[in-house]
């Protein structure tokens, strides 16, 4: 079936809410009547549809001729905006600021520049109270521009005063704006190799860090470089499998914004992003205890109407929720009990279609993926494992492409359907050459699967084992145990070797982990 034609109006318009379509209506009759404004006409026309049709909806709307039609739309989607700013102001700090500098400029403009002094002096106050720095430097700069033209006070206090104020103000976003960018960056090579895989990448992560790390006192730096200081850390301790200091950063930047709970209003994405990197680090720490403890207050944020308060954190909680939970299933090596969740969990993917990006749409497969072959369903294992074998850009998170594709070889011999495997062997081991991703642990598992034809019924256990002694060996290696992170392959031989069901070898080892 053809998917329904996606349009970035009507999704605007289906993700308002009762109040704000309400307030809309308010806001477009706030000069009378609104009867015969087309753009409302249009509105309500859309409103209604549950599937854009542009058809049906000039159909609907008479007075719009085809040839309006564009124009039409444009004016709405800026209407919509505007009645959403003027509904949504008086929450957000920065869109105040924001106001207040165009006040300060309208009366500029009037001959007024007193008056627009005291405004900008008033919102830089609060502009620095909360935080806002790049805003107050803009209200710095007006403040400047008008003090050099006219003589408004004592110019030799306010001068002074003034580039003062600047400089500092400018050394913070400096400061600010170094550790974002690396932290973006880190961030962005972890989406595209994952972890590093040898001495090369451990060598080029690290030394491209120390380059761009700013020499800073934590002590003296501000909230957002805080923030920005740990952020980084955790992703480049992430990439080198430093998973220690990725946890200890993690508990920082959580911590962080305990202690400063106005920002957490204020910043709530990146409030929720930091319980998602402490989970993370506990998860692969495999501190069972304490994830619990942090997935309990994740939990309860989801359920917070004050962190949860626009469709954005809702997508985003959910993401990073919905990963713990799965991760939790892996600890305990309860896969059965996990796969119960992945029919909810494919639903919200579907519901939240378009507001997740591919990126985590690919590791909820694996993950899900992951869950049934733990349980022993190995044709919904390579089901979800193909979804991401033929996803068209392999350069999105090429660590799931790699992983998913050798789990796919895995799951192929588990369930019998070894017809094709040489084939596979072939194609999966071209893949991972062409993305420079061959480690002795995929080298190992290649040369097992290519003789398992070869090996008699009675020979296949010893066979089993003796994998099994040689990726023990690796996983003790730091730069070859990369791809124990994304599949439990030791687990999986154990299970073959004393024939029991992987989920009881995993279950079992858990005991240790409570």
């Amino acid at each position: 079936m053809a998917n329904p034609k996606q349009d970035s109006l009507f999704e605007l318009i289906k993700s308002l809410t009762k109040s704000e379509k309400r307030h809309f209506r308010m806001f477009v009759n706030r000069s009378g009547n609104s009867e015969d404004v087309k753009f409302v006409k249009l509105f309500d026309a859309m409103d209604c549809l549950k599937s854009y049709d542009d058809k049906v909806i000039l159909g609907k709307v008479k007075s719009i001729k085809k040839e309006q039609f564009s124009n039409q739309k444009a004016n709405l989607f800026k209407q919509i905006l505007a009645s959403l700013r003027h509904f949504h102001i008086s929450h957000n700090t920065d869109m105040q600021l924001r106001e207040s500098l165009d006040h300060a400029k309208l009366l500029y403009n009037k001959g007024f520049y007193r008056q627009a002094l005291k405004i900008l002096d008033r919102a830089k106050t609060q502009a620095k109270d909360t935080k806002h720095h790049a805003l107050a430097l803009l209200i710095m700069e007006f403040e400047k521009m008008i003090e050099s033209q006219h003589i408004t006070r004592s110019i030799e206090s306010r001068a002074g005063e003034l580039t003062n104020e600047v400089n500092q103000t400018s050394q913070i976003l400096l400061s600010t704006h170094q550790l974002s960018n690396l932290t973006l960056n880190l961030y962005s090579l972890f989406l595209q190799k994952g972890y590093a895989k040898n001495e090369t990448d451990f060598n080029e992560v690290s030394a491209y860090f120390k380059a761009n790390f700013p020499s800073v006192e934590l002590s003296s730096l501000s909230f957002y470089e805080q923030m920005y200081y740990h952020q980084s850390h955790v992703w480049y301790n992430n990439i080198v499998q430093n998973f220690p200091n990725s946890y200890k950063h993690s508990r920082a930047l959580v911590d962080l914004f305990k202690q400063n709970e106005d920002m957490i209003n204020k910043q709530t994405a990146l409030f929720i992003k930091s319980y998602s990197n402490l989970l993370t680090a506990l998860f692969q720490l495999q501190y069972y205890s304490a994830f619990c403890e942090v997935l309990s207050e994740v939990e309860d944020l989801s359920k917070d109407k004050s962190i949860v308060k626009d469709l954005n954190t809702e997508v985003l909680i959910f993401k990073f929720l919905w990963v713990s939970k799965i991760n939790k299933a892996f600890m305990e090596g309860n896969f059965e009990e996990g796969t119960q969740m992945v029919p909810k969990l494919l639903k919200k993917l579907s519901e939240y279609e378009g507001k997740i990006d591919p990126e985590r749409v690919l590791l909820f497969y694996y993950k899900i993926a992951t869950l049934y072959f733990g349980c022993g369903n190995n044709r919904k294992a390579i089901f979800y494992l193909n979804k991401i074998v033929y996803f068209k850009d392999v350069s999105l998170r090429e660590d799931i492409h790699c992983f998913a594709r050798i789990l796919n070889l895995i799951a192929h011999f588990e369930d019998g359907q070894d017809f094709h495997l040489e084939y596979q062997i072939k194609s999966t081991f071209h893949f991972i050459g062409k993305m420079n991703d061959q480690q002795a642990v995929q080298k190992e598992i290649f040369n097992f699967l290519r003789k398992t034809g070869k090996i008699k019924p009675d020979e296949l256990k010893q066979e089993f084992q003796i994998l099994y002694d040689r990726l023990a060996v690796l996983n003790e290696n730091l730069y070859e145990r990369r791809p124990f992170l994304y599949l439990d392959i030791l687990s999986w031989l154990k299970s073959k070797i004393e024939n029991r069901p992987v989920q009881e070898v995993v279950q079992e080892k858990f005991k240790t982990l409570k």
